[in-house]
């Protein structure tokens, strides 16, 4: 087994299980020296899976097509949150509005990919590999990321975080993972269990210059993670050097009471207490809305709006605002004609937000959905989801673009 299937195989790259033997201590310290530089900038990508209808999210007000396709679950005019004369946000995203008012938001319109694939899990795949649609890629865009920023340099899988208790396969490189936090304390524990206390009682160095590959990869890679679950959990307890105009790790805006609101509040504190991280990966599940969606994708909306206004707040008070950009996606978007269950069937095209980042206001950057040139009775994409990618790691996160997408993607005008 070379090292690469072993890191995409092995149950010990997940780092809420690590058995991590205490001889690894000394290999750490052998192996992690000087790490790569950072830019500053940090980017915050909020998935929304089970894929979001981006019609009933953003809204085309006027459009009479829209109203006849959907009759009882369309959002009436009235109700919409105007961003511009054509379109609106759903009314349960007032937080959202008001970040859009203060030109904080930017809209992008018509989102795909050729070829759209309406699998959640293939085209999930699609959005966190940056493949083509007929092309299968065992490693992620984000983790790609990773692999370049550490290459040569210190293996540090902190840089990329994915705030869950698992990794996504956007998170996973040919030759690092990103760390998955849900909790940074909980992880620190782990990796100091009474299991592992009974594991460094095992009769081996781990400098062993005839051990196989693998074996030396593990103890590599496991190093690489106690390494990270210290320095996460150091750097959020240390309260006493403040990092901006409030005291490291505080947490100052109100977030909701919900699985997104915990989240962005754990990344909000991983920032302010100065972790050195580029990547953060959050997602929120639920919005397959096959049935009954007027009411699911309400509560869904305002959780996720509620959330980023308060993480907005949040990096605002802390004086981190223009630091730390944030993407939502979804994986497809949604039919344009209901179906006979009060809901929607599974679509193409979507919008994607970004939000903060110090960005230009562009607010909505491309034309609205047309109706009128549908492809298969699906919107019809304008913008690869990968132009997206390229930009904001070539402009944002100053990276070299093609070498992690794999070729080049024209940019699109956001940073």
């Amino acid at each position: 087994m070379n090292r690469r299937n072993f890191l995409k195989q092995s149950a010990f790259t997940t780092a809420g299980t690590m058995l991590i033997p205490h001889f690894l201590k000394a290999y750490e310290s052998q192996m992690l020296g000087k790490g790569p530089v950072s830019t500053g900038k940090i980017l915050v990508v909020v998935q929304l899976s089970g894929g979001n209808d981006g019609l009933n999210t953003v809204i085309p007000y006027r459009n009479d097509i829209y109203y006849r396709e959907r009759p009882t679950i369309a959002i009436r005019p009235e109700k919409v949150l105007q961003l511009n004369d054509e379109i609106g946000l759903h009314p349960a995203m007032e937080p959202l509005k008001a970040l859009y008012d203060d030109g904080l938001l930017t809209v992008i319109n018509n989102v795909g990919y050729p070829n759209p694939d309406r699998s959640h899990f293939r085209s999930m795949d699609i959005w966190q590999t940056a493949s083509d649609s007929n092309k299968y890629v065992n490693t992620g865009w984000v983790g790609r990321y990773l692999d370049a920023a550490c290459a040569g340099k210190a293996q540090q899988p902190y840089r990329t975080i994915e705030v869950d208790d698992t990794l996504s396969l956007a998170m996973k490189g040919s030759e690092l993972n990103g760390l998955a936090v849900l909790e940074p304390k909980k992880l620190y524990n782990q990796t100091r269990s009474s299991l592992i206390t009974g594991l460094s009682k095992v009769n081996r160095t781990g400098h062993d210059a005839h051990q196989p590959e693998s074996v030396a990869y593990l103890y590599k890679t496991l190093a690489a993670t106690v390494s990270s679950a210290d320095y996460v959990y150091e750097k959020v307890n240390r309260t006493s050097q403040p990092i901006s105009p409030v005291p490291a790790g505080t947490i100052l805006a109100a977030y909701p009471s919900n699985e997104l609101g915990n989240r962005l509040k754990t990344v909000a504190q991983l920032i302010q207490a100065g972790v050195d991280t580029s990547v953060y990966y959050v997602s929120i599940s639920g919005f397959d809305t096959h049935i009954n969606q007027p009411g699911q994708q309400e509560r869904l909306l305002g959780q996720y709006a509620e959330a980023v206004g308060a993480f907005m707040t949040d990096l605002k008070t802390a004086g981190r605002q223009n630091d730390v950009l944030m993407m939502t996606f979804s994986e497809f978007g949604r039919r344009v004609k209901q179906n006979a269950s009060n809901g929607t069937d599974h679509g193409t095209a979507n919008n994607v937000f970004l939000i903060g980042g110090g960005l230009p206001a562009r607010r909505v950057l491309n034309e609205a959905p047309d109706l009128t040139k549908l492809t298969d009775g699906d919107l019809t994409y304008s913008v690869d989801f990968r132009q997206i990618y390229a930009t904001l790691l070539h402009d944002y996160l100053g990276a070299d673009d093609v070498a992690i997408l794999g070729r080049k993607f024209d940019g699109v005008k956001i940073v």
